[in-house]
C-alpha cells in the first residue's frame, strides 16, 4: 500500500505539468460541460522523500502548485491555503521514465507481396526508399491506451518516450505521461527525438536486403539531406528530407540491437558529426573497452536470463558455456559501461520480475 501511494503521488505531481497547465486556462479542445479552473495547492508533510537515488530526506515537505513541484525538503514552510496531506510513515519517490517505448502508437504488420517491388509505392513527394520514414511524427498518431498505461504505472513508470519502431529512419518520438486522460492533456512534447535502426521494418521494397545495404542507405540519406539543405534555390520539395533535416537538432537515438551494431552505428555518427544515444541488447560487456570508447550513452534492457537447471548432469550437458557466461555477466552489463545509463522496461517483464531485475 505504501508503494502504491508513493507512485500515485508522483504520477499526480511530477508528471502532470502539461495537464495542469491546460486545465488552468481556457482550452482549445471541446469540453463536455464547464471545466474546473481552480488552482491547486497541496502540501505533503512528514514524508520520507527521495529526491534522487542518493538523496533521502526524513520528515520532508513537498509543495505542489498547479501540478508542479515548487519546493521540497526538510523545514519547508507550508504556504497559506494549501491542502494538507500528512504522510507520516509513507515514502515518495520519483517515477521511472521509459526512454524506449511504442506506447500509444498503432502497430503495423508487413504486407506480403508475391511480386518483387523495386520502387517505392508511397504516393507523394516522399523519399525514394520506403525504409526512410523520417516524415513520421509520433505525436500525430498517438492515442491513449488505458490498459497499457496502467501496466506501466504498476511498474513505477510515470512517462515514456514513444516512437514507432519501424524503418531505418523511423521519424520522431514524443514524450507523454501515463495519465488516463485525453491526448491533448498527456502529450508533453511533440517532436522530442529522432530514431534510427539497421532494420527496414515493414518496407516491402526489395532494397536494402542486407546489413551492408542498410548501412549504405543510411549513409546515402545523410549525404542527400546535406546536399538538399545546401540548395540555395530548390527545384524540388522532398517531404522526407525536410523532416530529416528539421529533426537533426533533436536527441538522436539508434536501435542497434547488438554490441556489433552499436559500434557500427557509432562509426556512422562519427562520420556525420553525431553522437547517438544507443539502444543496446544487454551484451555490451563482451566488448566493454570498445563500447566505452564510443563515449555514447546507452539504453539498456532489464530482461536478465534466469538461472539454468544444472543439477541433473545430463541436462547440464545441453547448456552452452556461452549461455552460462551470459547468465553470469548480463546483470553486470550496466555497471561495467560506467557511463550514463537509461533503463527501459520490457513488455514481457512481469511486475515482480521487473522489480527484481532493477534491484
Amino acid at each position: 500500500m505504501t508503494r502504491l501511494f508513493c507512485i500515485l503521488v508522483v504520477l499526480a505531481s511530477l508528471f502532470t505539468v502539461q495537464s495542469s497547465q491546460l486545465s488552468a486556462q481556457e482550452t482549445t479542445f471541446k469540453a463536455n460541460g464547464p471545466d474546473d479552473y481552480r488552482e491547486g495547492l497541496h502540501a505533503f508533510t512528514n514524508v520520507t522523500l527521495y529526491k534522487d537515488y542518493k538523496t533521502k530526506i526524513e520528515n520532508a515537505t513537498l509543495i505542489i502548485k498547479n501540478g508542479k513541484v515548487v519546493e521540497a525538503g526538510a523545514g519547508v514552510a507550508v504556504p497559506a491555503g494549501a491542502i494538507m496531506h500528512d504522510l507520516k510513515g509513507k515514502f515518495i519517490y520519483p517515477s521511472f521514465i521509459d526512454t524506449y517505448s511504442d506506447y500509444g502508437l498503432p502497430q503495423y504488420g508487413k504486407i506480403r507481396s508475391e511480386n518483387v517491388q523495386y520502387e517505392s509505392n508511397i504516393k507523394g513527394a516522399y523519399n525514394w526508399n520506403q525504409a526512410i520514414k523520417s516524415d513520421f511524427e509520433a505525436y500525430k498518431s498517438f492515442l491513449v491506451s488505458d490498459i497499457r498505461a496502467d501496466e506501466l504505472r504498476k511498474l513505477g513508470f510515470g512517462a515514456v518516450l514513444s516512437h514507432r519502431k519501424d524503418g531505418i529512419a523511423r521519424g520522431t518520438g514524443t514524450v507523454v505521461t501515463l495519465n488516463s486522460d485525453k491526448e491533448n492533456k498527456v502529450i508533453l512534447r511533440g517532436n522530442a527525438s529522432a530514431h534510427y535502426s539497421f532494420n527496414k521494418g515493414t518496407s516491402t521494397q526489395l532494397y536494402p536486403e542486407s546489413l551492408m545495404g542498410a548501412i549504405a542507405l543510411l549513409r546515402q540519406t545523410y549525404l542527400d539531406a546535406i546536399w538538399y539543405k545546401g540548395l540555395t534555390e530548390k527545384k524540388e520539395y522532398n517531404i522526407t528530407l525536410e523532416n530529416w533535416n528539421s529533426s537533426q537538432a533533436l536527441p538522436q537515438i539508434f536501435d542497434a540491437g547488438s554490441w556489433q551494431n552499436a559500434l557500427r552505428a557509432d562509426k556512422i555518427g562519427d562520420e556525420f558529426g553525431l553522437q547517438y544515444l544507443i539502444k543496446g541488447d544487454g551484451t555490451e560487456y563482451r566488448r566493454i573497452k570498445e563500447i566505452k570508447d564510443t563515449k555514447a550513452r546507452f539504453i539498456l534492457p532489464l530482461a536478465f536470463p534466469k538461472a539454468y537447471d544444472v543439477e541433473d548432469p545430463y541436462k547440464a550437458l545441453w547448456v552452452d558455456l556461452d549461455d552460462m557466461k551470459h547468465w553470469e555477466l548480463a546483470p553486470t552489463n550496466a555497471s561495467q559501461t560506467m557511463m550514463m545509463i537509461l533503463l527501459r522496461s520490457c513488455a514481457s517483464i512481469r511486475a515482480m520480475y521487473f522489480s527484481w531485475s532493477i534491484r
